[in-house]
C-alpha cells in the first residue's frame, strides 16, 4: 500500500516506542529483531534518550518512504498485550499504565490503515483471480476452436478408417480440456474400447462412429455387453456422427439402460459453444434417469 501513514500516527509510534520499553538495551533488541535487514540503524548514537533515539528511527524511515517498514513496526507494537518487564521498575504501576495506552492510541490509526491494506490486498486478488478466470476462458475458447477446425477436417475427409480414428483422438482432447481425465483407445479381453473418461464420480466408456449411416441396434448391442461386462456404476456414452436408427434406440433404451448417445449435431453444439461438453452429458444423463430417453439432441433438450 503506497499511502504514507499520516503525521498524527507517527507521532503515536514514536509515543509508543518510547513507552513499550524502559531500557534502551531492550529497546534496541526490539528494533533489531522488528526492522528488515536492510534498515541499517546500527549508525544511530544509543546515548541518546529514548525520546531523541526513537523521532531519529521513525523520521528515518518516514523521510526515506518506507511505508511498509514503518507499518509493520506500528503492527509489531499493537501485538504488545503482555507489559510483565515493566512491573519490576519503581513506579511500575504508572509505566505500564503508559505503555498500554500509548499502545492502544496508536491501534485507532494502524487499525484502519491495516483494514484499508486488506481490502485493497483483497482488491488485487479479485482481479487476479478475473483475469486468471479470463485468461483460462480464452485458453479453453482457443483449444475448442482448434478441435471445431479438426471436426471440419475430418468431415471433409473421404477416408473413413482414418476420419473414425481421428474422431477418437478429437474426443479425447475435448475431454482433456474438460478435465475429464480421458483413457485412450484401449483392449481388454478381446473387445475394443475407443475409450473413456470420468465424470462426477461416474465412469463413462466412449464409443465414436463415422460412418456415414445411422448405427444400428447391432452396434448398439455390442456396445451394451461392453459396458455392463464393467463395474455396475460404469456407462456408456456413444457417439454417432450420422445418428442412430429407430430400432437401435428403442432396442437399446428398452432395457438395461446403461448408456446415453450423441449425434454430431450434438458435437457441434459444444464446438459452437452453444452448451458445454459437461452440461451436455450430465444433461443427457438427467433426461435418461428421469424420462427412461437415451437419445434426446441438444436441439431437443429445450435450453
Amino acid at each position: 500500500m503506497n499511502k504514507k501513514l499520516s503525521p498524527a500516527a507517527v507521532v503515536a509510534l514514536k509515543e509508543a516506542l518510547i513507552h513499550i520499553y524502559w531500557y534502551k538495551k531492550d529497546l534496541k533488541s526490539f528494533l533489531f529483531k522488528s526492522l528488515p535487514e536492510n534498515i541499517n540503524i546500527s549508525r544511530i548514537d544509543w546515548n541518546l534518550s529514548k525520546r531523541e533515539i526513537s523521532s531519529s528511527v521513525i523520521d528515518y524511515l518516514f523521510k526515506l518512504n518506507y511505508t511498509e517498514t514503518l507499518l509493520q513496526l506500528a503492527q509489531d507494537i499493537c501485538q504488545f498485550k503482555d507489559f510483565s518487564h515493566l512491573i519490576y521498575l519503581e513506579n511500575s504501576e504508572e509505566k505500564v499504565r503508559a505503555a498500554m495506552s500509548s499502545v492502544n492510541h496508536l491501534k485507532q490509526f494502524i487499525i484502519p490503515h491495516q483494514e484499508m491494506q486488506q481490502a485493497e490486498e483483497l482488491k488485487k486478488q479479485r482481479k487476479k483471480a478475473v483475469e486468471e478466470k479470463r485468461q483460462t476462458f480464452k485458453n479453453y475458447q482457443d483449444e475448442l476452436l482448434n478441435l471445431k477446425q479438426e471436426f471440419f477436417a475430418l468431415a471433409a475427409s473421404q477416408d473413413n478408417q482414418q476420419r473414425g480414428f481421428k474422431l477418437e483422438r478429437l474426443m479425447k482432447g475435448l475431454f482433456t480440456l474438460n478435465d475429464l481425465d480421458p483413457k485412450a483407445s484401449f483392449k481388454v479381453v478381446g473387445q475394443q474400447i475407443d475409450g473413456a473418461f470420468t465424470l462426477d464420480g461416474t465412469e463413462f466408456l466412449f464409443e465414436a462412429k463415422w460412418v456415414r449411416s445411422p448405427i444400428n441396434s447391432a452396434d448398439l448391442a455390442i456396445f451394451k455387453e461392453k459396458i455392463k461386462s464393467k463395474l455396475e456404476n460404469t456407462l456408456g456414452l456413444f457417439l454417432s456422427v450420422d445418428g442412430f436408427s429407430e430400432d437401435g434406440i428403442t432396442a437399446s433404451q428398452s432395457s438395461d439402460k446403461v448408456m446415453i448417445l450423441m449425434d454430431g449435431s450434438d458435437l457441434m453444439a459444444v464446438l459452437d459453444e452453444r452448451i458445454s461438453f459437461v452440461t451436455l452429458i450430465n444433461r443427457k444423463k438427467q433426461i435418461a434417469s428421469r424420462e427412461g430417453r437415451i437419445y434426446v439432441p441438444f436441439s431437443q433438450m429445450g435450453l
